[in-house]
Order: C-alpha cells, then structure tokens, then sequence
C-alpha cells in the first residue's frame, strides 16, 4: 500500500515537472517587442485656431414705408436684383377718420375765408381804379387775398394725402414703395393685403423688404479669450463654408471686440473680417462659416511628432526615450515650443541626428484557433 502511495506522488511530481517546464517555454517563446525610431527634422510650424461663425452681407438695409396703410401689390421677389429706385410694392391708403375729418373740416374754413376775402378784394379793387383808395391799402388787400388762396390750395393737398397717400402731381408718392440701394431682396416679410405702419420718430415701422450688397460679405464669429490677445487687426483668414464643399475664401480680419460676451461658462469676443467673394461661388446670406487664424508661425524649426511625447506623472514635464544602443533606451528630458497638433517644436533637449523611440507600439495580438476558424468560415 505504501509503495502505491509513493509511486502516485513520485508520478504527480512528474507531471508537475512536465506542465512547469512547458508553461516556462511557452512564456519565453514569445516575440520580444522591437521598438522603432524617429529622427527630429526642421520645418514650418503653425499654431492655428478655428473661430466658428457665419457669413453675412456688410450691410442690409430695411425698406419701410412712410405711411400707413395696406400692402395692395408687390412688384419684385426675394433673391431678385434691384437698382436703387425701382418699385418694390405700392400701400393702399386706409385715412383715419378723425384726421380725414379734421382736414376736410380746415378745406371748408378755407373756402369761407377766400370767399369773404375774395369779396373785399373785389370791392376795394373798384374803389383803386377810381382813386379812392391808396395803393397802400389795396396791396394789403391784395396780399390778404393771395395768402386765402394759398390756404386753401394747402389744405386740400393735406387732405388728398390723408385720403390718397399723395397729393396730385407729386413725383415720388408715400404710397410707391421703392429701392434705396442696389442690391439682391434678402427677404420680403410681408403679403399683399397685410397692413403695414408708417416709420417715424416713435415706430420703427414695417420692413417692407430688406436689400443687400452679396458682392461685399464679411465673416462674424466668435474666439476663446485665451486667444484673442494673439490675433491681429490684419490677420489672414481662411473661411470654409459649411454648405459649399471643397470652397474655401481668403478673408482679412478688420475687427475685435474690446469687450467679451459670457457663454456657457466661457468668454467669447467677437470678431470680424472682410471676405474676398470669388465670381465661381455664390455665398448665401447667413451661410455658417469655420475662419482658420493662424495664432504663431515659426519658419525651419526642429520638430518631432506629437505622438512620441511622454509626461512625467509627478511632473507633468515632457520627455523622450532616446536610443543609446541596439534596442536600448534612456530618458531624456526636452524642452517644447508651439505645437499644430501633429509636429510639436523642439526648444532644447534634442538634435537631428537623434533617435526616438516610438513608445506607443504594441505587440500584435495572435489570434486563437476558433478565430482563425471564424475567419476561414467567412470567407467561404
């Protein structure tokens, strides 16, 4: 019995041996991982940043009418080309009843007071062809009866403008609407029957229509203050317009806000710039925009891709592993400059003739039998 025992010990102790020896051959058959390098190398670096906005026309004018009334036919529609002058829309008139009743009143006193005028000017005038009276006092007559005339023919042109919109004869009537500017029609808000208010010292009145220049565009966006102190009235833009793919336009920035606007928990200043329209795109009020501005330029500066950067934990300080001999590495401290998010500039800590170790690499993973079965089975 004890010989049974021993010899299952003496044959578990094999096994042991045998399964020891075969996990420590297989750990050590594994590929080691050979690290490859990159040499630093000088080039141009631009630290940029993206100012999101949108394009816009340099100015639009709103047309607003100088009367109230009612919109009774509209002549032109939007995105339709307009010289300064031309017809937009004519208002039919509706009068205020008290006003058209006080001016039709003052029509009335006027004819009263010519008729009565007219009378003394007729008998004081036979009496100045006898002699009777001085050429004095006829002339006062006679300015008296001029300025009853001009009364009258004053208020009934007032009251044809109450009533009509114009008084008869005049050139330019409040109820023509027409174009102040040359320009495209952005828009025209109103129909025809709508009612629309006259603009004056207390309204700001209805726009009628609203005219711009699309051959003169300007970019509005917006920056983070951790950037504004870097740009440059004069700075070159480049605009990328969301809705035309491949087109891209030079821009100049002409303009920084001298005060921040907080959004989301961040300043933002608005910016500005002049947009050169190109004749081959044709730019849309209110296209959304990206502006790229370049921050910082350095011309034939060393470099080295971001990716081979390592940060101290404790530190935070950048280095790099450098090679000193056939796959051996040892740490070497760097100074950096600006950075374009690919290349990263190289201040101090490092020359051309460096190598690099690309830490990032890994080692490929072996794929099992039941994944190279899975495979095999796809394929046919």
């Amino acid at each position: 019995m004890n010989k049974i025992v021993k010899y299952i010990l003496i044959g578990i102790l094999v096994l042991g041996a045998l399964w020891a020896a075969a996990f420590f051959i297989k750990s050590n058959s594994k590929d080691a991982i050979t690290y490859e390098t990159e040499q630093p190398f000088k080039t141009d670096i631009e630290k940029k940043t993206v100012a999101t906005g949108k394009v816009v026309p340099e100015d639009e004018v709103e047309i607003k009418p100088q009367i109230s009334g009612i919109i009774q036919k509209i002549y032109m529609e939007e995105g339709q080309k307009v010289k300064s002058g031309e017809l937009i829309a004519t208002i039919k008139v509706v009068p205020n009843e008290q006003a058209l009743n006080q001016s039709r009143g003052r029509v009335r006193n006027a004819e009263l007071a010519l008729n009565n005028v007219q009378i003394e000017y007729n008998r004081n005038k036979s009496l100045f062809d006898k002699g009777v009276i001085s050429s004095q006092d006829f002339n006062t007559l006679q300015l008296q009866y001029d300025q009853a005339k001009q009364e009258l023919d004053n208020s009934k042109a007032d009251y044809q403008i109450i009533r009509q919109g114009s008084a008869g004869g005049s050139t330019s009537a409040n109820t023509n609407i027409r174009a102040t500017v040359d320009g495209t029609i952005l828009e025209i808000p109103v129909e025809e029957g709508d009612q629309v208010i006259e603009s004056n010292n207390f309204n700001d009145g209805t726009t009628i229509a609203t005219i711009a220049d699309l051959s003169k565009m300007i970019f509005e966006g917006k920056v983070d203050e951790g950037e504004v102190a870097k740009l440059e009235v004069g700075t070159p833009l480049k605009i990328s317009l969301g809705a035309v793919e491949g087109a891209e336009l030079d821009a100049k920035l002409r303009f920084i806000a001298p005060k921040g606007i907080e959004e989301t928990g961040a300043v933002q200043f608005k910016i500005e710039g002049d947009v050169e329209v190109k004749d081959d795109v044709f730019i849309r009020a209110g296209y959304s925009a990206n502006a790229s501005l370049v921050l910082e330029k350095k011309d034939d500066v060393l470099v080295i891709p971001e990716a081979l950067l390592q940060f101290d934990k404790k530190t935070d300080e950048p280095y790099v592993e450098v090679e000193t001999g056939d796959q051996e590495f040892e740490r070497k401290d760097i100074e950096i400059g600006i950075s374009d998010g690919v290349n990263v500039e190289i201040v101090s800590g490092l020359t051309e003739s460096d190598k690099v170790k690309v830490w990032s690499k890994t080692e490929p993973i072996k794929k099992g039998e039941d994944e190279e079965e899975e495979e095999a089975d796809k394929e046919e």
